[in-house]
């Protein structure tokens, strides 16, 4: 009679694996099929704010100027922040690239020190990087196809839109054009 308790258990367990194993195979097809748009979300999504993390660092050893050495830390915080949770709005099987830093922005920022480096991290980091990430972040949320990552882009985009506003306050006050 144990035995028989069982083993129907087991057998209805056994016979739903087939669905359950179809569902997770079709969420994990279906995720790494996401619309070009989204596709490229992602990707301007993940390197803006990889970019912006890995300026900030060398913002911390390269410059002198104190505004620009916070502005830098608030990015660095900030941008860690919008990665993680690009990351956790990601569909299942799709992967946000971890490390995909713009290197033509940062090797342009790599020999440069000083006021020199000041005016170069301002003008192509915080204000033109955060034009490109208000524009990615804003098509987006107005007409991507994945719900997770629409809302993800319409949550993070009032942040990104503050960043651009501190970049162009910041360049206005050191006289970056």
């Amino acid at each position: 009679m144990k035995t028989k308790m069982l083993v129907l258990p087991m057998t209805l367990a056994l016979a739903a694996l087939p669905a359950f194993a179809q569902t997770q195979a079709a969420s994990t097809t279906m995720a790494n099929d996401l619309p070009p748009q989204d596709k490229e979300f992602v990707q301007a999504a993940s390197m803006s704010g990889s970019t912006e993390i890995d300026a900030a660092k060398l913002a911390t050893k390269q410059s002198q100027d104190k505004d620009v050495k916070n502005f830098a830390h608030h990015m660095m915080v900030d941008h860690t922040k919008l990665t993680l949770e690009l990351k956790m709005a990601a569909p299942h099987g799709v992967a946000v690239p971890r490390d995909n830093s713009d290197t033509t922005v940062l090797d342009s920022l790599k020999g440069l020190k000083g006021k020199e480096f000041d005016t170069a991290y301002i003008k192509s980091v915080g204000v033109e990087g955060h034009q490109k990430a208000v524009e990615a972040f804003q098509k987006e949320a107005e007409s991507g196809q994945n719900a997770d990552l629409k809302k993800a882009a319409a949550k993070a985009l009032p942040t990104i839109q503050e960043h651009l506003k501190m970049a162009q306050a910041l360049a206005a006050k050191k006289g970056v054009q």
